[in-house]
This record gives C-alpha cells, sequence and structure tokens, in this order.
C-alpha cells in the first residue's frame, strides 16, 4: 500500500487526503525510508541539491503574547529580558553579509507598538543600503496591521514567516489564551500575500492530543492558502511554561518519535507542495545531533544557523535544550558547512534561495 502510494508520487501524480494521512502513519523502518527518498527524489526535481543559510538575528525575547508553550511568553518572570539596539542588528546582519550567507532572518518576541514599528523599519532600510540591497532580509515578527507588513516591505524585506502553529481550532485553543485567535492568524498570512511578501508559514508536531488528521488538515491548510515556505518543528517542552509544566522532561524514546515525525512532515509537505522553500528547524538539532541534516535529507532546502550575540542566546530559548547557544557565529558556520557537505548537498553561498513557488503564484500578476 505504501509503495503504491509513493510510486504515484514518482509518477507526478496528487496524492489524496487519506493517502497523505497514510503516508504520516508509517513506523515501519524500511518504508520509513522509502517515504523519505521519496521526497528527497521531489526536492531534486524542483529545487535541487543546495541548501540555502538564513543567519537568525533574535533581536528581543519581549513579546505581548502568552502563548502556554513558548519560554518567551510574557508571563515566564524567569527569562531576563532583553532588547538589541539598532546598530547591534544591523552588525549582525552584516557579519551573516560578509560571511557570504544569502540572507538574513530579524526575529522577536510580538510587539505592536510605534517604537518598535519604526525601529525595525529604520534597520531593515539599513542593513539594505550598507549591503547595496544583496542581503536578503526575512522578517518573523508576528500578527501586525496591513499598513505595517506594507512597511516593512517597501524598506525592503521580502519574505515573512509567520506560524500558525496548528489549524485545528480547539487544539489552538488549548495553546493559547483567550484572547490569542486562529482567525487573526490566518487574517495575518491573507494580508501579508496582499501585501506582495513571499509568505511562510508552519505548524508544531506532537503537540498533547494532536492527531494525524490534524497533521494532514495542517497540510492541506498550507497547500490551499498557496504557501510560499515553511519553517515548523517538533514540540519541545519548555519547564517553564503552563504546558511544559505538565509534561515530563523527554525520554530518549520520545526525543525519537518526535524526531521522527518532525522529518515525516517535511517530507510529505516536499511531496505535497513540491516547490516551497522548507526550512530544517533547530528544534531537530535538539532532538538529534544531525537532525537538521537528516532534514535536508528528508526534503528541506533551508538551515537557519543562529548569527546572534553569544550574550543573548541563553534569553531566547522557546523551549528546553536549544542547541548552539554557546556558539559564536564563525562556529556555526564552520560546523555547518562541514555537515551540509558531508551529506553531498551545495550551500547557496551568497544567494537568496528565493522560494520558486512566489515566483510561479506571482507571474503574470502586478
Amino acid at each position: 500500500m505504501i509503495r503504491k502510494i509513493l510510486n504515484k508520487v514518482d509518477c507526478g501524480k496528487e496524492l489524496a487526503p487519506d493517502e497523505i494521512k497514510s503516508l504520516l502513519e508509517i513506523s515501519d523502518a524500511d518504508d520509513l525510508q522509502a517515504l523519505y527518498d521519496c521526497a528527497y527524489r521531489v526536492k531534486e526535481r524542483h529545487v535541487g541539491k543546495v541548501a540555502y543559510f538564513r543567519g537568525i538575528i533574535e533581536c528581543s525575547n519581549i513579546c505581548i503574547k502568552d502563548c502556554y508553550y513558548c519560554g518567551i511568553r510574557k508571563s515566564n518572570r524567569n527569562v531576563e529580558r532583553f532588547q538589541m539596539d539598532e546598530d547591534e542588528i544591523i552588525r549582525e546582519a552584516i557579519w551573516a553579509f560578509e560571511n557570504e550567507y544569502g540572507s538574513a532572518v530579524i526575529q522577536s518576541g510580538e510587539r505592536k507598538d510605534a517604537a518598535y514599528i519604526d525601529m525595525i523599519e529604520r534597520v531593515v532600510r539599513t542593513i539594505k543600503e550598507k549591503t547595496d540591497g544583496k542581503l536578503g532580509i526575512t522578517l518573523s515578527l508576528g500578527e501586525q496591521t496591513e499598513e505595517t507588513y506594507r512597511r516593512w516591505r517597501e524598506a525592503g524585506a521580502h519574505r515573512y514567516l509567520l506560524r500558525i502553529e496548528t489549524t485545528n481550532p480547539e487544539l489552538y485553543k488549548k495553546l493559547h489564551p483567550a484572547d490569542h485567535s486562529l482567525e487573526e492568524r490566518k487574517r495575518c498570512l491573507t494580508l501579508l500575500k496582499k501585501t506582495g511578501w513571499q509568505v511562510g508559514t508552519g505548524v508544531m508536531m506532537g503537540l498533547p492530543g494532536q492527531t494525524m488528521q490534524d497533521l494532514t488538515d495542517d497540510i492541506l491548510f498550507m497547500k490551499e492558502i498557496d504557501i510560499d515556505m515553511v519553517g515548523m518543528g517538533p514540540y519541545i517542552p519548555h519547564r517553564d511554561t503552563p504546558m511544559g509544566q505538565e509534561i515530563p522532561p523527554y525520554t530518549d524514546a520520545q526525543k525519537q518519535a518526535a524526531l521522527t515525525l518532525g522529518l515525516k512532515m517535511i517530507a510529505l509537505i516536499r511531496i505535497v507542495l513540491k516547490d516551497i522553500n522548507i526550512a530544517a528547524a533547530t528544534a531537530l538539532q535538539a532532538l538529534e545531533h544531525t537532525g537538521r541534516e537528516m532534514g535536508l535529507q528528508c526534503g528541506a532546502n533551508v538551515i537557519m544557523p543562529n548569527v546572534t550575540e553569544t550574550e543573548y542566546r541563553p534569553n531566547y530559548t522557546l523551549y528546553d535544550n536549544k542547541p548552539c547557544t554557546d556558539e559564536n557565529s564563525s562556529m556555526c558556520r564552520g560546523c555547518l558547512t562541514a555537515r551540509i557537505t558531508g551529506i553531498g548537498e551545495t550551500i547557496g553561498f551568497n544567494e537568496w534561495g528565493d522560494s520558486r513557488h512566489y515566483f510561479k503564484r506571482t507571474e503574470g500578476s502586478a
């Protein structure tokens, strides 16, 4: 049955929802490898064997949100809050540029105040000026107004990641306080497309109470809204969150299960969405030292090394046991380069590596 479905993929045919779910339910080792190999073939055909670097700058852990799973939620009193100044953010972006990263990602806790919005706009404009427009900029700064998205886009950023976490309304309620809205999250994704961004979203896998049908629906949602890129990862508890306090630290078996589910989702999203960009999340490495390389071998084509100053990294932990919090940017670059080339992938240095799907989606528009 499984091989029959994978043969259908190799023939270029679309999968039915029940076939996607069947592939997500695979547990046999040989079937899993067949799934991963199939996804890699799809990757080779549609985006090639190139991994693009996005240097992540975690510029602030101040957040107005209070998500029950997140280590920088506003109610967590055990984290030291920080906000990098503009020069620090710009310096990290310049480092990424000078070290041949095609792009940088500016990421932080969510804020909507005018001072913050203005600051991000200035930073983006300055980075573009100082790199002669050559450094690609992705933002991951949460829910904003249409005007804010437009301003940041006009300043020079061109990709935006807004993870939805789950499309199951009941599960979403279990992850967030009552003033957090799934519909608002979806609306913001619509606004991002309207204002011209390459749009990314993503989910968490392995959430308490989550089913394979939920994950199937998540994949179908991404296909329905015609997403350009995906950044997602396995759920890993954080001890200082309401959800984390209810779950004991993962056993080795639970880590392996979470890793496998994360890899299966990468593979299925590559198979279903074909030519989008998919990140091999750092959370995979938290579960297995070679987790990010495994993600590339299952269909991912983007790696996001941390270029944040080492002093800030311990205070930007969204989940426990986050890797590379004590490594400087040069160590991350050298380590990842060796590991990625070691599995036969090429690194797209000095390339933006934009989503091929975005250009197909927008061809002929505007």
